[in-house]
C-alpha cells in the first residue's frame, strides 16, 4: 500500500493475517507476535513507515533495510517473551492491514489476504503463533531462548549502507522526516567527523565552535563528548527509587557527563548522544527495567543497576550518520544518577522530538 506517516489503517482479522503466516508464524520471516491479535479490527494511525530500522544485535552500528512494513503507535508489552521490559515498538507488515474504511469484506477481503499467503498453502493458527515465541535453552536463566521481532532482526532486513541516498528520499516522501530535519541531520554528520577528534585537541576547536553557536541560538551542545572516568575505575551510582508516575528532571549534560568513563559507560550502560536533547527537561517516569531480552542471544537478562524509561522520551537517531532518521523510536533508558526528582505541578516538558512533526529542530 506504500502507506505513509499519519495515514489511517485497520489492521485485519485474526483468520485474514492467519493465512499470510507460515509454520512458523512469519511472513517473510518477520515474526507475528502473540500480543498483536488483540489489535484485529481496531483503527490506528501509522507513525513511521518502516522502511529502515537499526541494528541492535550485532555489535558495530548499522542500518537495515526493511519491506513493506509500519509502526503504528503502540508496544510490545513482554508478556510472550519472560517480561521484557524493553517496550520496542512493534512492525507490521502491509499484507496485516488495509486502508481504514475500506470496504472489503467477506470474500473480497479474503482474496487480498491469499495473495500474501505462504506458497504451499500453509495453514497458521494462533497456537503456532504462541509457541514460535520460544525453544529449550538450558543455558539461560528460565530455560527458554526467545524469539521476537527483535533477535530475529537480521532474517527479514537486509544491510543498509548509510550512503545509500534513497533511504533518505524515502524519509520524506513516506512523511517520516522533514527536509529540515534531513537538512541539519546531514550537516552534522559532516561536522561531526572533525568534531569527534579527541587526539591532539585537534577537535577542540570544531566543538567550540558547534558549542558556540548552540548556545547562540538555545540548541543543545554538542553531543558526543567523552567521559572523564577511566575505563578500568567504578562510575558513581544514585539510588532514588524512583516509581512510575512521579516527576523528574533531566540532569543538565555536564552534570551527566561527569557520572560517564571514556567509553561513554555509567556501569556498564551507553549514554547515547541522541539522549543529550532531552537534557535540563522535565519528563515523568514511565516504568522501571530491570529485565531485557538480550537481542543477540534470545535469553532474558537481568540489570545489576535498575534503569527507567520516561514518557514520550525515545531515540531519534539524529546523530548517528551509520542509522540517521531511524523510525524505530526505541524508548531511552536512564540511569537513576542522571535524573533528579521534582514536585509534583512542575510543568511536563510538552516538546517531544519527533522527527515527523514541522518545527521541531535538531537543536
Amino acid at each position: 500500500m506504500a502507506l505513509r506517516a499519519g495515514d489511517w489503517v485497520e489492521i485485519r482479522s485474526k483468520e485474514e493475517i492467519l493465512q499470510t503466516l507460515d509454520k512458523n508464524g512469519r511472513l517473510e520471516n518477520m515474526p507475528f507476535t502473540p500480543q498483536m491479535f488483540q489489535y484485529c479490527g481496531q483503527k490506528f494511525e501509522v507513525y513511521k513507515r518502516a522502511h529502515k530500522s537499526c541494528d541492535t544485535v550485532n555489535t558495530d552500528p548499522s542500518g537495515r533495510r526493511l519491506p513493506n512494513a509500519v509502526h503504528l503507535e503502540m508496544r510490545c508489552d513482554g508478556k510472550a517473551y519472560g517480561g521484557c521490559q524493553t517496550a520496542c515498538p512493534l512492525l507490521w507488515k502491509e499484507a496485516w492491514l488495509k486502508p481504514a474504511g475500506d470496504a472489503a469484506e467477506g470474500a473480497g477481503a479474503a482474496k487480498i489476504a491469499s495473495q500474501d499467503r505462504p506458497a504451499g498453502g500453509t495453514v497458521c493458527t494462533e497456537e503456532i503463533v504462541q509457541n514460535a515465541t520460544w525453544a529449550p535453552d538450558p543455558g539461560s536463566a528460565d530455560g527458554k531462548r526467545y524469539f521476537c521481532q527483535a533477535t530475529e532482526m537480521l532474517t527479514y532486513s537486509t544491510f543498509l549502507p548509510w550512503w545509500d541516498l534513497k533511504q533518505y528520499v524515502e524519509d520524506y516522501t513516506s512523511r517520516n522526516s522533514t527536509l529540515s530535519r534531513l537538512f541539519k541531520g546531514f550537516v552534522y554528520g559532516n561536522y561531526h567527523v572533525l568534531a569527534r577528534k579527541h587526539k591532539f585537541g585537534f577537535g577542540t576547536p570544531f566543538r567550540w565552535l558547534y558549542d558556540t553557536f548552540q548556545g547562540l541560538i538555545g540548541g543543545v551542545p554538542y553531543p558526543d563528548r567523552r567521559g572523564p572516568i577511566p575505563d578500568d575505575q567504578p562510575t558513581p551510582l544514585a539510588t532514588l527509587n524512583l516509581q512510575p508516575g512521579e516527576l523528574v528532571r533531566v540532569k543538565p549534560y555536564k552534570d551527566i557527563l561527569a557520572t560517564l568513563n571514556t567509553k561513554l559507560k555509567n556501569r556498564g550502560m551507553v549514554f547515547d548522544a541522541d539522549q543529550v536533547p532531552y537534557c535540563g527537561r522535565v519528563y515523568r517516569v514511565k516504568a522501571s527495567v530491570e529485565r531485557f531480552l538480550n537481542e543477540k542471544t534470545g535469553r532474558i537478562m537481568s540489570l545489576k543497576t535498575p534503569a527507567v524509561i520516561l514518557e514520550g522520551v525515545w531515540c531519534q537517531a539524529c546523530y548517528s550518520r551509520l542509522r540517521l532518521g531511524c523510525p524505530r523510536a526505541l524508548h531511552s533508558w536512564w540511569r537513576e544518577i542522571w535524573l533528579e526528582r521534582v514536585p509534583e505541578g512542575t510543568p511536563v516538558d510538552g516538546r517531544r522530538f519527533d522527527t515527523r512533526r514541522v518545527g521541531n529542530s535538531n537543536s
